[in-house]
């Protein structure tokens, strides 16, 4: 085939061309349409609730932990981060007075309640009890699950105070003991790596005799 202008092209090479022009087009339209809508800003909330004895009211995302509130917003880093999945007890503060996984709980919870960390027990000057008992009885080696343990164990002991029953009790309508295996098992769910569990036990004995 000869046009005007003096190209010379086969029906084929014409056939060929069209196509792949068609194809062009059709390809340009759709990365059109498929282009990405542009990021919107995640949802946020206010929140107030009293940390280690002060008002605090922030502004965080929605799926913002209670942990990462502490430790990335507010630089409580005391409570640490270790498994993330609420397998360790490293994160555990008290909340209301009962000890909890800051890992697992959205800091949008938390509304209105009262939050103590590690940092709101003692200071290096005035040791809370149970954190002078840890370094008495040498319950810590690296010390990275110390301060979840010392917050559990500080609500163990008011769980008993108050009568919350536990499984290893064979009544469980019975008040428990301050036994060794009652705080064992209270105490299972913050682990400790380097095994210093028999020392961790010693130091809360020890609050809880004097306490007695």
């Amino acid at each position: 085939m000869r046009d005007s202008q003096g190209i010379n092209m086969s029906r084929r090479e014409v056939i060929v061309a069209g196509a792949t022009g068609a194809c062009a087009t059709s390809m340009a339209d759709g990365a059109a349409v498929a282009a990405p809508a542009a990021p919107q800003a995640p949802p946020g909330a206010n929140v107030k609730l009293t940390i280690n004895g002060k008002p605090r009211e922030v502004t965080i995302d929605n799926r913002t932990t209670l942990l990462d509130l502490l430790r990335e917003q507010l630089r409580l880093t005391g409570t640490k981060k270790g498994c993330d999945h609420g397998q360790c007890g490293a994160c555990t503060v008290i909340v209301n007075g009962e000890r909890i996984n800051s890992c697992l709980s959205l800091a949008v919870q938390h509304q209105g309640d009262t939050i103590t960390t590690i940092e709101g027990l003692g200071t290096p000057d005035k040791l809370h009890p149970m954190q002078a008992a840890f370094v008495k009885h040498d319950g810590y080696q690296c010390g990275y699950c110390t301060p979840g343990q010392i917050c559990s164990a500080v609500a163990v002991l008011d769980e008993i105070k108050r009568g919350v029953p536990s499984h290893v009790q064979a009544d469980i309508a019975a008040r428990p003991t301050l036994s060794d295996a009652e705080i064992r098992e209270r105490m299972s769910g913050n682990l400790c790596r380097c095994g210093a569990y028999s020392n961790i036990l010693d130091a809360v004995n020890d609050v809880a005799e004097r306490r007695a």
